[in-house]
């Protein structure tokens, strides 16, 4: 099922709802699509929905419910991640091919391709 809560909260000029699932996180993500919200909306266990929002997120079956209720909701279904508790989001970048963690022997190359790499640059391939 699909709960929020009125707008009531302010920000950037605007009043904005709560949205949450007490199903699973993809019924959120689906419905937030369904209702056209950006996942940039999304903030570890609910959306930020805009006030012009909450009408068709009612009418397509989310069910209005207070603040307290929304904390109620994700706590009982095991679904709610505090900040304090929440994990950062992994740097995502190139992963170096040799590195000081990664060398073995003398070869250099700790990994397969780190390891065929250095064996080609020492081929003179």
């Amino acid at each position: 099922m699909l709960y929020l809560d009125r707008p009531a909260w302010p920000w950037r000029g605007r009043l904005w709802s709560h949205l949450i699932s007490d199903v699973s996180p993809a019924e959120l993500h689906a419905f937030a699509e369904l209702l056209g919200v950006p996942r940039r909306g999304f903030d570890r266990d609910h959306y930020d929905i805009p006030a012009d929002r909450f009408a068709p997120a009612v009418w397509l079956g989310a069910r209005v419910v207070t603040s307290r209720e929304i904390v109620r909701l994700l706590h009982t279904a095991g679904l709610r991640r505090p900040k304090h508790l929440a994990r950062p989001e992994p740097l995502v970048g190139p992963e170096p091919l040799v590195g000081p963690e990664r060398r073995t022997g003398a070869g250099g190359g700790g990994s397969a391709q780190g390891g065929q790499l250095a064996a080609e640059v020492g081929a003179g391939g």
